[in-house]
Parts: structure tokens; C-alpha cells; sequence
């Protein structure tokens, strides 16, 4: 959806109140921040409630709006607290939530329909169908993808129902955003759950090769600005408050100017932080070494220097109106922003020697100091009666009180939480589904399937003597890519092929709209049943669960389970199998990290990446426990392994034997 204003939004990041109140005094148009729980910045200082309400008031008395991130995914233990939380944060007066799950989405809209909804750039959106998906859940405004070049964004902004918003400054993940289960399922600590411990940043081979420098679009203003979007937004929760001013403000200076950095506002920008220089090859479609960097020691020291002022707030100019008359209560009227409110206070007494004087009580009430109002004693209206006294303790409980009125006015009403019962919408009769990379591994595990199963093959693999079940769509398809993959998958319909494996939500209408029944893969972050019934209502037939969940978590949903392979960590939209180890070599490229571990690289439609776990995760050996559990949809994923040694595998799995190699299980915690 095109903006409807002359210039997008230009959004910046709080870790802190602090960083909160250099974004607003800089020029920021809205601030996005995290509470103490559920957001995807949990080692931020972060905001707990009564800093959320202020922030707020601060906010809406410059005239910016206040956006709180819920941007993790949820169990199914875990949705009523967090729909419960929203509801909170609804009252506290935010102007939206920033929220990835999509069971989190639809309920929020169920419960909360006045509380806009942003879809996370977690939810994996880099389509107009995927933005129009989250739309149907209940989101307002979608955060695009990072990956989007400038051709991509317009496309998107320019057919899709929702608002845009998009990345102009700060920290890259090298992984689509949402796909990324390194941190995880490596290391133990989730980056969809905001506890991600940047491998990313680490060496491989004895090179920082995933390490991508920041994002920079400050010499695209223009181009922003013409494409559409309704808001530009600035990574950094992580990051100071002198950060925060420093890089909202040269981004205000050229919006407002509506043109490019020049090249000393780059430098500018530069010393505020860097990682070697940055970079905008997703946006100009340039991808490739030039957009790795890492941090310098130059680079950090003069982040130091750029960092290291602290930034009062700016308080805004209140009208003070004062009425004190015999035999009533003394009342006091305060105006800021376009808003006022009126209070009453103790009723004055008759003086006994000195009687209260105007320039006395102006003062008395000009003392703001503490709150985010200001006034000056010379502009303040009153209304005193002579002869009368009201003790300094009355007067100051008058302007305290004038001043709470006014900042519970931002405040809304409770509505009521109701509990939501939603069945498990998935199938829950017995089914084995296998993946294939090639045809040579399927037709070498064929006859082992038993009856009741389902395959897939990628959508381009030439199909051997074994016709799969379904094809398996790219896990990532931009506007522009869209009609050349439907051209391929008619092909493969008009074969007979009836089933559709898909890996984001802008998928799921593209697959029935060509008569496939989707099943949608673990990229799909289903870990609720709010989450598999909205997605459920929107035509998915069946899903695999994310590989993130134990197995409790798993059978609360219900569904397909990762239970055999070489679970995909990372989704690059560079190919870095051709920056590394060179086109011959596609089928064998490998990173291996300070510890020795390896992971596969393997090409994805048409140049991206997958990166692989080197050690995959097996359950064949848990069948009893899967069964007890009601997993009964076990699904294995073959990628590397050659024909042979998938029909090892299978065979194993089948008889509900160990395997010999090292293999990952279930994760024990979400």
C-alpha cells in the first residue's frame, strides 16, 4: 500500500528510556522498543511498564508515535500470557505492537481490534501474497524483508493490502530474517526467541565469511521516498543513546531535505559505528564479499567517542490555568499537545496574616521539574480571589495531579480477555512424508516406503522413476521470480502431482491457486495451535512443526515433526558456495568452524543458500515415545546423504533402530 503522507515514517530503535528520549529529541517520527518479556532483543535493558507508559506520554507530547516489540514465537502454554500482555500494553497507551507469531496476530485482532498490528520482518514477508497473508491475520503495516532489492520493494508496496516498512540503517542478519536457527539449534540459544549468539560474527575456515557489515541506504533517500513505503526504520535496541541521536538525526536532515548523504554525512554516520564501511548490495541487487566487514579497532573506538553524551528530554511548554474563589475547590486546568485536562483540588481557607499572592502561586505551580512539561510563571492564567490561603502541599498535589490526569488520558480502556479453545486443526492419522533432494535418492528408498506415505522432490529436480506425491516450492519467491516458478510448477500439476510443499506463508494462496494442496514445512515457524488454525483458515492442509519445539511442545499442537536430517540453520539470499569455493564444486562446499564442526552449503532456487547442521537430528530410535505422544507424522528430510546411504537411514528409522553416527535430538526447552 503507497503511503498516504509527502515523506515514510522514520522509525528509530530504544534498548532504553534513555535511547528513547535521543530518538524523539532527533526528529524520530516513531520509536519501537521491548517490554521485559517476549521481544527479540532479550539481553536490551528494555522498558518495564511504567517506562512503557511514560514513553508513551514522551512520545505523544512531541508528536511521535510509540511502537512495543511481541516479536518472539510462542507456545502453545505460552499465547493466553502473551495475548493477556498485549491487552496490557494496549491499556498502556503503545500505538502498536511489532509482532512475529501468527497464532500472537490473528488473536490480538480477535481480542484487541482497535491495537494495530505490525508483522515482524520474523515473519519472513518478501512478497506481495505474504504481505497480504499477515493482512488477512490482522496486520496492518508488514516489515519487508532485508533482502528485497529497491525493484522488489515497489512491487510489493505498490499491489500489497498492508503498509511497508522497511530497513534503512544497522546490523544485517545474513539470514532471511525468521529462518535463522544457528543460534539455536547449534548453540542453544534462539534467535526467535531473542537470544541469538551471533554466529554469524564467527569465523569459518579462519574467516569471518558470513559477517556482514551494516546496512546503509542514507545515499537512497530519494529513491525511499518515491517507492512508496509508509516507514523507514532503524536497527539498533542493541546500540547507545548517542547512537541513537547521532544516526536519527542525519536520517531527519534528509528526509526532510528529501536527497542523498553526501559523502560527509556517510563519513558521519561512519564514525558513529561501523563494521569496516557498509553496505546496500541487497538493495541494488549487488551482492558479494564486498558486503562482509567486521569490526576494527578503529571502528570501536570511535563509536566510544561518538557515543558517550547523555541526552536530557525536552520538555514540552504546558498552558497552566489556575482558579482559586472562596468556599470552592481550588482548580487548575493544564493544555499540551492539542489536549487538556482539568482537576480539582483542597478548597482554600481565609488568610489569618498573609494571603496567598498570584506570583507566589504561579511559581508554586511552574514547578514541573521532574516531568516532561514545562512552564513559565509569567504565562500561567490565574484566577485568585483576594484574602485567601492554599498551603504549598495543596498547591503541589494540584499540579501533580493536573499532570497524572493528563498522562493516564493516554492511557485506554481495559477491554476483557477471554479464553479461546482451538482444536488441533492439523490431521492427526498416521503418515510417514519424506524429502528428496534428488531422484536418485528417492527412487532408492521407494520400495522401503510403507503404505501412507508422501514424498517431495525440489520443484526443478528432473523426476526419476519414482513420481513424487508433491513438489517442494523454493523456500524463498520474490515478486519478480513469481511467474517463472508458476510456469514450472503447471508443469509439474499437469503431471499429476497434487501436493505442493511450501515454505512461507505468501505461498500457501500461490499453491491453490494451481490446484496443489499445500503442506507447509518447518520454515513456517508453527508452534502454536492459534498459529496452525489461522494458517489452517487461510488453506493449509497439514504442516511440520518447528524443529525448535521439545516434544511436549510439539504434541500440545499437533502435526508433522522433524524427525530425521540435516536441519537447515540458515536461508542466505547470497550464494556463497560460488563466493567461496566456486561453481564446480556446488555439491561439496562445506564451512567449518573454530571447533571443527561442519556445515554443508547447498544451492537454493536460484542462487541462494541453504546452510546445513552437520550432525542431523534422528527420532527413529523414539518411536514408542513419539507414538505415546500422538506424533505420528514423522517427517525426514534427505539432503546430502547419497542414495545408498538414505536407504541405510530409512531402513533404520523404519525398524526403530539407533543410528551409529552422532546425531541431535529434540531440543528439551523453548
Amino acid at each position: 500500500m503507497f503511503r498516504k503522507g509527502p515523506l515514510p515514517e522514520l522509525l528509530s530503535p530504544a534498548g532504553s528510556f534513555e535511547a528513547l528520549i535521543a530518538a524523539v529529541n532527533a526528529g524520530a517520527d516513531a520509536v519501537y522498543f521491548g517490554g521485559k518479556q517476549l521481544n527479540a532483543r532479550a539481553f536490551a535493558r528494555n522498558f518495564d511498564d511504567d517506562e512503557i507508559a511514560r514513553a508513551a506520554v514522551y512520545c505523544h507530547l512531541h508528536g511521535a508515535k510509540a511502537y512495543v516489540t511481541l516479536n518472539v514465537l510462542l507456545s502453545e502454554r505460552e499465547l493466553g500470557s502473551a495475548v493477556k500482555r498485549a491487552g496490557e500494553l494496549r491499556e498502556l497507551g503503545v500505538d502498536a505492537l511489532i509482532v512475529a507469531d501468527a497464532g500472537l496476530i490473528s488473536r490480538i485482532r480477535e481480542i484487541y481490534p482497535d491495537l494495530p498490528i505490525h508483522a515482524s520482518t520474523q515473519a519472513s514477508a518478501h512478497s506481495t501474497e505474504g504481505c497480504d497473508l499477515l493482512a488477512g491475520l490482522g496486520a496492518k503495516r508488514v516489515v519487508l524483508a532485508r533482502e528485497l532489492p529497491l525493484s522488489e520493494i515497489g512491487s510489493v508496496t505498490k499491489n500489497a493490502i498492508p503498509e511497508t516498512e522497511v530497513f534503512l540503517h544497522g546490523a544485517l542478519c545474513v539470514c532471511h530474517s525468521g529462518q535463522c536457527l544457528f543460534s539455536s539449534l547449534v548453540g542453544g540459544r534462539s534467535g526467535n526467541r531473542g537470544a541469538c549468539a551471533q554466529p554469524c560474527r564467527l569465523p569459518y575456515d579462519g574467516k569471518e565469511r558470513l559477517s556482514l557489515r551494516d546496512l546503509c541506504l542514507a545515499p537512497h533517500i530519494p529513491e525511499l521516498i518515491a517507492s512508496g513505503v509508509s516507514s523507514l526504520k532503524i536497527e539498533g535496541r542493541m546500540k547507545s543513546p548517542g547512537y541513537v541521536f547521532g544516526v536519527t538525526s542525519v536520517y531527519r536532515r534528509l528526509l526532510d531535505e528529501k536527497r542523498a548523504a553526501t559523502a560527509s554525512e556517510i563519513a558521519e554516520l561512519e564514525r558513529i559505528f561501523s563494521r569496516g564501511g557498509f553496505t546496500d548490495g541487497y538493495f541494488t541487487g549487488k551482492t558479494g564479499p564486498s558486503m562482509l566487514g567486521v569490526r576494527s579497532a578503529v571502528d570501536k573506538a570511535n563509536s566510544r567517542e561518538a557515543n558517550d553524551a547523555a541526552i536530557p528530554p525536552i520538555p514540552v511548554r504546558a498552558e497552566l490555568s489556575c482558579t482559586v474563589r472562596p468556599g470552592e475547590p481550588a482548580k487548575l486546568t493544564l493544555a499540551a499537545a492539542g489536549r487538556s485536562v482539568t482537576v480539582e483540588g483542597d478548597t482554600p481557607e481565609e488568610a489569618k496574616s498573609s494571603p496567598l499572592e498570584k506570583d507566589a502561586l504561579a511559581g508554586r505551580l511552574a514547578k514541573l521539574g521532574g516531568t516532561f512539561f514545562s512552564s513559565d510563571p509569567a504565562e500561567i492564567k490565574i484566577d485568585l480571589a483576594p484574602g485567601l490561603n492554599l498551603s504549598p502541599g495543596a498547591v503541589n498535589r494540584l499540579r501533580r495531579d493536573a499532570v497524572a490526569e493528563w498522562e493516564a488520558g493516554e492511557r485506554r480502556a481495559p477491554i476483557p480477555y477471554t479464553e479461546s479453545k482451538t482444536d488441533r486443526p492439523f490431521p492427526e492419522t498416521p503418515l510417514l512424508s519424506v524429502f528428496c533432494r534428488t531422484a536418485e535418492q528417492l527412487d532408492a528408498i521407494r520400495d522401503l516406503l510403507p503404505a501412507g506415505y508422501e514424498t517431495f522432490l525440489p520443484l526443478w529436480e528432473e523426476i526419476g522413476a519414482a513420481v513424487p506425491s508433491g513438489v517442494s516450492f523454493p523456500a524463498v519467491i520474490f515478486d519478480g521470480e513469481r511467474e517463472e516458478v508458476v510456469k514450472t510448477a503447471k508443469a509439474a500439476r499437469e503431471r499429476g502431482i497434487g501436493l505442493a510443499l511450501i515454505h512461507n506463508v505468501g505461498q500457501i494462496e500461490l499453491a491453490r491457486s494451481l490446484g496443489f494442496t499445500p503442506i507447509g514445512s518447518q520454515r513456517l515457524n508453527i508452534t502454536n495451535r492459534k498459529a496452525a488454525a489461522a494458517l489452517s483458515r487461510a488453506g493449509l492442509s497439514d504442516a511440520i512443526l518447528s524443529p525448535e519445539l521439545p516434544l511436549p511442545a510439539a504434541a500440545a499442537v499437533g502435526g508433522r515433526i522433524f524427525a530425521y536430517g540435516h536441519i537447515p540453520l540458515m536461508l542466505t539470499e547470497r550464494c556463497f558456495i560460488r563466493e567461496n569455493f566456486g561453481c564446480k564444486n556446488c555439491s561439496q562446499a562445506v564451512f567449518t568452524d573454530r571447533t571443527g564442526a561442519k556445515f554443508p552449503l547447498l544451492r537454493e532456487y536460484p542462487h541462494r543458500n541453504q546452510i546445513l547442521n552437520g550432525v542431523p537430528t534422528y527420532l527413529g530410535d523414539k518411536r514408542a515415545e513419539l507414538d505415546a505422544a500422538g506424533l505420528v507424522r514423522p517427517y525426514l528430510y534427505f539432503s546430502v546423504e547419497p542414495p545408498t546411504e538414505a536407504r541405510r537411514i530409512l531402513s533404520k528409522f523404519l525398524s526403530g533402530e539407533p543410528l551409529d553416527e552422532a546425531v541431535r535430538r529434540a531440543p528439551r526447552s523453548f
